[in-house]
Formats: C-alpha cells, structure tokens, sequence
C-alpha cells in the first residue's frame, strides 16, 4: 500500500536512520533542464524507490537510472557519502539533483546552515521536508510560519524549501485539512509537492488538490494508485491526463519526480514507469 502508515519502514524512519549532513561547499549548481527551457517537463526518479538497493549500492543504481533515462535523482538519504562524493558520481552519470527530501530537523536552527550547504555542494536547490505531524490547527499554523521564514533564509543561496504530501495531510484538523491549512497560509515560493498516491490515499482528489493551489506545485511524486503493487502510471487509476495538463499549465512544474514504493522488482519498475511516461508523450 502506498499509506506511509502501513510501510515496513517508513520515509521517516529511512531518513533518520541514513542522511548524513555535510559541509563542502564552493561548487556552482549545473544547469537543469526545465520545462521553460526545453518545451517538456524532465523526468527525475525519487530514490526511495530503490531504498534497498541504493544502501549496498548507490553508484551502480544511478548509473542505471542515467541508463534508463531519468535526467535528475531525488535524494532520501546519502548513505554514508560524502557531498563531494555524491557530486561526482551524479557528474560522472550526466544526471543532477532534482531535489532532497530532507528531514524536519535538519532545517532547523544551525542544521539549516550545514543543510543548504551540503545541498550547494551537490547542486540541489530543492529542499523537501518529506513529512510532519502537528496535533492542532494552531500547530499547522505555527509550521506554516516557519516555511515562510525558511523560504526567505534559503532564498539568497538560490534555494526554495518544500513540503511533501502523505495521506494523514488530508484529514481535517479543526474542520480543515492539514494540507490546506499548510497551503493557504504559506508564501507562494513555498513548493506544495504533492504526491499523487498519497494524496488519494488520504481520501481527496489529486486533480482537485493541486487546481486548488496554481503554481505552487514546482516538483511533483508521480505515484500509481489503485491496481496493485506492480502497476505502474496509466495503468491505475488516476486521472493522469488531467494530472499531466495541470502541471504543464497553471502548476509551473520544474520536476516529474517518480516514485514507486511497493514493487518486488524495484528497479525493473523504474524502467517500466518510464517506458509508460514515453508512451503517454512525456519523455
């Protein structure tokens, strides 16, 4: 199931368990392949996808995803290397850093400081807290604040901060969802990554979320729903044309960012997604 709630292990934990924060700095961002530049929207493969295989190894699973095709990779983690490191093997595969899922803690305080420098370093300026919980609508409130500071602290470095969507964000806290509580109370520079899978599984409408918020969906999970563990996009049931339209409209998309969470054949899937997004025009 896609619900972080019933993985094994979850993004939350995965993160704790293997990011690692480091201080190289003095190298500039590459150049990324956005869709105002090149007419498409590029196609980047979130890692948490290949969680397992990446802990053994990383630089073999990116030089395969470079293979398949995937212009940028999302960070879960850095398994134990370096930002120098990472950077090089990013380099030496021609993909880049479409985005980090960076845990709640580390853009706190100090941590935000060493944060946006290791990203520096390995050219990402996408800095995605991949999940929070708050009790109240005052709490949400409270960490809607700190987005918009941390959008102003991160701006000069040519970095933007996000949030990322799980099911438990579209429950309704005090007669409002999480998600829009967040939403409507962050600056229009605080990146809404949605994704898709969790955002039904949390009971709503992946269409109707995002038309709610134009140009606030600068990254997107691309993530199947609904037809069993091995489906991939077009073979489940979301609305992926309306999906697709969205952000190449009014969302402003920089990033399709895939994710598959539940395959027995993780890397066979990452290619078979994207063999699925060539046929549906997007690559």
């Amino acid at each position: 199931m896609n619900n972080v709630s019933s993985r094994s292990v979850s993004r939350r934990e995965f993160l704790g368990t293997v990011a690692a924060v480091g201080a190289t700095v003095g190298i500039t961002f590459p150049q990324l392949s956005h869709a105002a530049q090149s007419g498409e929207i590029p196609i980047g493969l979130e890692l948490y996808s290949l969680r397992d295989q990446c802990k053994t190894d990383l630089p073999g699973m990116l030089a395969a995803v470079s293979k398949i095709g995937y212009k940028g990779v999302e960070f879960a983690g850095y398994h134990g290397r370096t930002a120098k490191e990472l950077r090089k093997m990013l380099d030496d595969n021609g993909i880049v850093a479409c985005g980090t899922h960076t845990p709640y803690e580390s853009v706190l305080g100090d941590k935000l400081k060493e944060t946006v420098e290791f990203n520096q370093a390995i050219g990402n300026k996408f800095l995605i807290v991949p999940s929070m919980t708050a009790r109240s609508k005052q709490d949400w409130l409270a960490k809607a604040k700190l987005f918009n500071e941390l959008a102003d602290k991160v701006k000069s470095a040519g970095m933007w901060v996000g949030y990322h969507a799980h099911a438990h964000d579209f429950q309704k806290v005090e007669g409002e969802t999480a998600w829009d509580i967040f939403c409507s109370n962050t600056r229009p520079d605080v990146i809404l990554q949605l994704d898709t899978s969790n955002c039904a599984d949390g009971g709503a409408d992946p269409v109707a979320v995002l038309k709610k918020y134009p140009a606030r969906t600068r990254s997107i999970h691309i993530k199947p729903h609904g037809a069993g563990p091995e489906a991939v996009i077009g073979e489940d049931k979301l609305d992926w044309k309306e999906i697709f339209a969205f952000c190449e409209g009014p969302g402003k998309t920089d990033w399709y960012v895939v994710e598959h969470e539940t395959s027995k054949d993780p890397l066979d899937t990452v290619k078979r997604t994207y063999d699925a997004l060539k046929k549906l025009g997007k690559v």
